[in-house]
């Protein structure tokens, strides 16, 4: 069964461009020109990755963020202009997995869709693994996270990035090592996008002591072990 792509925005030549590099990969392709039209395709179609631009007429990217996390944990790759910093970190808070600045080349848009896919397709249920700590329990098979017993829900981006730190506890892992292990080794961006999903991660766990910076280098996973 293929997989579905929902594409998100107002600009025709986008839309058009960005399916004729998709389709032909064998994806089904679904577009929305507008913010409330892309939120009852993303409930409707159920698609396996949304490409999700900022600038949307009706309601913006980022609200419509905000609303489908309420209800999904769909990757979603958010489009923003070269200039909006802003944005691209509002978007990364609010619960965007990655994203992609305009204009942008098609072909690394597709490499990075592809190489998303890939990695869910491939994440294998791993059942019975559990990772105990004195204050986190992070059952790996079940994908479910409890600090001191109180649960804690994370996109599957955040479960993945707090799972690969847990798995090294007390080591440090640099941005590039998380980057390879959570975005894959075709990620193109910049390595910002650690430090946000860290920090919404820290935030959800309700313990900033669990994951330490260490500056300039990355982030360590500190927990006693039971």
């Amino acid at each position: 069964m293929p997989e579905k792509i929902l594409i998100v925005d107002d600009e025709p030549s986008i839309v058009n461009l960005v399916s004729a590099y998709l389709k032909p990969e064998g994806y089904e392709v679904y577009t929305a020109q507008d913010g409330p039209s892309g939120l009852k395709a993303a409930r409707a179609f159920k698609p396996d990755l949304i490409v999700l631009d900022v600038m949307l007429p009706g309601m913006d990217g980022i609200e419509v963020l905000t609303r489908l996390r309420r209800e999904s944990d769909v990757y979603v790759i958010l489009l923003t202009a070269r200039t909006e910093e802003t944005d691209r970190v509002v978007g990364l808070t609010v619960g965007a997995d990655d994203y992609v600045t305009k204009p942008f080349s098609p072909r690394e848009l597709t490499a990075r869709i592809k190489a998303a896919l890939r990695r869910m397709k491939g994440r294998s249920p791993r059942q019975g693994e559990v990772l105990s700590f004195k204050h986190v329990r992070i059952d790996v098979g079940a994908r479910r996270v409890t600090v001191d017993e109180r649960p804690v829900e994370l996109t599957a981006t955040e479960f993945d990035l707090l799972t690969a730190l847990a798995e090294n506890p007390g080591r440090v892992l640099t941005r590039e090592q998380l980057l390879e292990r959570v975005w894959g080794g075709t990620y193109y961006g910049e390595t910002r996008v650690v430090d946000v999903h860290i920090g919404h991660v820290r935030k959800k766990l309700g313990r900033e002591d669990l994951i330490a910076t260490v500056r300039g280098v990355g982030y360590r996973f500190e927990d006693e072990v039971l």
